[in-house]
């Protein structure tokens, strides 16, 4: 019987120490986290104060793309800048031309031919016998580009007929293609 009793007061004690023991843990954890809470707080103020926070900023940004056939557009779009490394990174592909506190202009070489060219560009030749690029068929009024002089004297008549009717450009490698066998053609200034 007393092995009985002395197992249970020993039993009974550990218990009584365990819960001691964890009572002393929570009172240091809840401590420790207060103080932990009000360094956080301190410390983002801190943080606050060294570096303010910047309020978003909206700009004009203008875009400006120029076309292998000299076509050049432009786009103005109204850009929010939240961070200005998201900002950069977006116009990654484009070169700053130039930027002041409500615009920031950007310029891109497109190495392809203008969307109006593919729409309703056509080849076609003056009555000079320069080589130009139109809008449309060719007449003297709708000129996007003139390229060169063309010694008419040299072309086939077929040739000449065609560009007198007006050639369609259809893709970059047609007016790449079309652009290099009239060159051929090209008067030669001295």
């Amino acid at each position: 019987m007393k092995i009985r009793q002395i197992i249970k007061g020993v039993v009974s004690g550990q218990v009584t120490i365990v819960l001691f023991a964890t009572a002393i843990v929570i009172a240091v954890l809840v401590a420790v986290n207060t103080e932990s809470i009000s360094n956080t707080s301190e410390d983002i103020q801190a943080i606050e104060e060294a570096q303010p926070v910047m309020a978003p900023k909206t700009v004009d940004v203008i875009l400006q793309r120029v076309y292998l056939d000299g076509e050049v557009s432009e786009e103005t779009v109204q850009e929010t800048i939240w961070s200005m490394e998201d900002f950069w990174a977006f116009y990654e592909g484009w070169d700053l031309v130039d930027q002041n506190e409500e615009k920031i202009y950007f310029k891109q070489e497109v190495n392809d031919i203008s969307p109006l060219l593919k729409i309703n560009g056509y080849f076609g030749i003056s009555d000079e016998g320069y080589l130009n690029i139109y809008e449309g068929k060719p007449d003297h009024e709708n000129i996007i580009q003139s390229f060169f002089q063309i010694n008419t004297n040299k072309l086939k008549s077929h040739q000449h007929s065609r560009l007198k009717e007006g050639i369609p450009v259809i893709s970059r490698e047609n007016f790449e293609e079309l652009l290099q066998t009239f060159e051929k053609y090209a008067v030669q200034e001295m």
